[in-house]
């Protein structure tokens, strides 16, 4: 797992590819990424808490976005990377998650193409409850559809 950076935010030293400004911000982190599946994590703060003190569904659909999208996006070549905007996104919540706990995303490639591929995600609480589930389409950015990946 990364270290405590800024804030108390995860840095990924293991995954340096993966750094977003958007990640650091929501403390999300890559724990596992490989072909086909990447797993996602985020320790929840207040600052994650809706008015009723749950976590936001906002969160969890960021999650359920970039885990999505790291799933089609591996590219094991230091110093290339694959990248991707996201087409379509749909979410189903069917839980809630306590602040102060551990949200898990795990993300996998459905099926693709060169272009575009499909992904689906599930989301999990501190207890291992199913607290959101969805379904996405991503396209490759230019020269990312080929598993060599782009120049960082």
């Amino acid at each position: 797992m990364g270290r405590r950076g800024h804030q108390g935010r995860m840095d990924q030293p293991e995954f340096p590819q993966a750094g977003s400004p958007y990640h650091t911000h929501l403390g999300i982190a890559v724990e596992e990424w490989r072909e086909g599946y990447a797993r996602l994590v985020c320790g929840t703060a207040p600052f994650h808490a809706n008015r009723s003190g749950i976590v936001h569904g906002g969160l969890l659909l960021s999650m359920i976005d970039q885990a999505a999208a790291f799933s089609g996006l591996y590219c094991p070549h230091p110093g290339r990377v694959r990248r991707a905007v996201t087409l379509d996104l749909d979410c189903r919540f069917t839980g809630q998650a306590q602040i102060g706990g551990r949200l898990v995303a795990e993300g996998r490639v459905v099926t693709g193409g060169r272009n575009v591929f499909f992904a689906r995600t599930e989301v999990f609480n501190a207890e291992g409850q199913l607290v959101a589930f969805g379904s996405s389409t991503h396209r490759y950015r230019a020269g990312s559809g080929d598993p060599e990946g782009v120049p960082a």
